[in-house]
Formats: structure tokens, C-alpha cells, sequence
């Protein structure tokens, strides 16, 4: 289970998140929503330990995000919005780079499957010849190598085709369900976010995001 309570986190004078409390289970798939500035990159990137841990306390299982930060970070894989591939390398250059970065090493057999899991069979084809879908796939494929227990992605199919966007939310939502990963991403997509989370964190005041999806019976908690 991830444990988050009284997370604040402040820029200068600006805070952008307030007493932030909130658990997930494993095997849950949770949106993140609300308005541009809201806060939703902040909390991801504190919660991928890219920010520092201002005032509260993360917990993961026994990992305590403040004593543990190193063995907290190999338990997950960040996706930020932008693409973060080498547009040279082809797909197999990319994960076989990725793979040398890792904690965990996999054999490009085991690499090259978790890409067609993803349906991005595109092996041997440099990434800058990719669809907008396929790069986005890749990118999550990257961030999967070393088996992350949690998973943070932040826009994971903003600008792509419908397909894509429904291939990787549905391959999303199969990876929590059968590897009981806990998984959270923000979205503007309305339709994805109803179809494919379990329930949605909104954050920030704003009633917009909140009403539409109790409308559409979705379990929403505000942060």
C-alpha cells in the first residue's frame, strides 16, 4: 500500500500543494485531474523523488520515503509529458540503452516482449519514424525495464490517436490488475480517465472535474 499524508510542497512564496493525504491499494489504477497549476506534476514528481519531501510523509509497505529515498526509487517508473527517447537509436537501441541505466537487467528477448505487449512492434525502426502513439508507447516501455511496483505517468497520451490512447490504457489497466502494480495518471481526457481508473483523485478546489465524474458515477475523493 502507498501512504501519502500532509504532503505540502511550497515553489517561493506560491504553495501548490496543501495537507495532501490520500493510500492506494495494489492493483489499483487511480486518475489524477484538475485544473492546469493545480499541483498534479508536483505531487507526481515528489512522489518519483525528483522533489524533495518539504513537510509530511510518503510510505510504501515498510519504505519510508524520508529514511529509504534510494530503495524507494526502485520501486518506480516516472513517465514525465514530454517523450524521453533517443530519436537516432531504433526501438531496440533505445531499450537495450535504457536497460544498461537499469537496477535490474533483462535479456533482449525479455526486452523486446515488453514492447510487443504493448503492441509496438517497430523492433528495428529508428524512433524519429515512429507515430506520435508509438514513441509514447516506447517511452512507457522504457520506464517499465526494471519492473517498477509503482507507476507515475503524467500525460501518458496527450497528442495521440484514439487507438493509441485506448491501447495504452487498457494495457495499463491489465498491468495493475495482473502484476498488482499501483498505477497513477493525470489526464484531461475525461473518457480515459472514466474508462479505465478505478477511482479519481481530484486536486485543488475547483467543483469542475468533480461534477462531471460523479455524474458518470466514477468515486472521486478530493486531495
Amino acid at each position: 500500500m502507498l501512504k501519502v499524508n500532509d504532503l505540502s510542497k511550497h515553489f517561493g512564496s506560491k504553495q501548490v500543494l496543501t495537507n495532501v493525504s490520500f493510500q492506494i491499494n495494489k492493483g489499483e489504477v487511480v486518475g489524477l485531474v484538475g485544473e492546469n497549476g493545480a499541483g498534479k506534476s508536483t505531487l507526481l514528481s515528489t512522489l518519483a523523488t525528483l522533489l524533495s519531501l518539504e513537510k509530511g510523509a510518503i510510505i510504501y509497505n515498510d519504505l519510508d520515503f524520508a529514511s529509504d529515498k534510494q530503495k524507494f526509487r526502485k520501486k518506480i517508473g516516472y513517465i514525465p509529458q514530454e517523450i524521453a527517447i533517443w530519436e537516432e537509436f531504433t526501438v531496440e537501441e533505445n531499450m537495450v540503452f535504457f536497460e544498461q541505466l537499469s537496477w535490474e537487467k533483462k535479456s533482449k528477448k525479455q526486452l523486446r516482449q515488453i514492447c510487443l505487449d504493448m503492441k509496438l512492434t517497430h523492433w528495428k525502426e529508428k524512433a524519429k519514424t515512429l507515430s506520435g502513439g508509438m514513441k509514447r508507447k516506447l517511452n512507457i516501455a522504457i520506464s517499465l525495464i526494471h519492473d517498477p511496483e509503482i507507476l507515475l505517468l503524467d500525460e501518458p497520451t496527450v497528442g495521440i490517436d484514439l487507438r493509441s490512447r485506448k491501447e495504452i490504457g487498457s494495457y495499463l489497466y491489465n498491468l495493475a490488475k495482473e502484476k498488482d502494480k499501483i498505477i497513477i495518471y493525470t489526464s484531461h481526457d475525461m473518457e480515459e480517465i472514466i474508462s479505465f481508473c478505478d477511482y479519481i483523485f481530484c486536486i485543488g478546489e475547483d467543483p469542475f472535474y468533480k461534477e462531471i465524474l460523479e455524474d458518470k458515477g466514477k468515486p472521486v475523493f478530493v486531495l
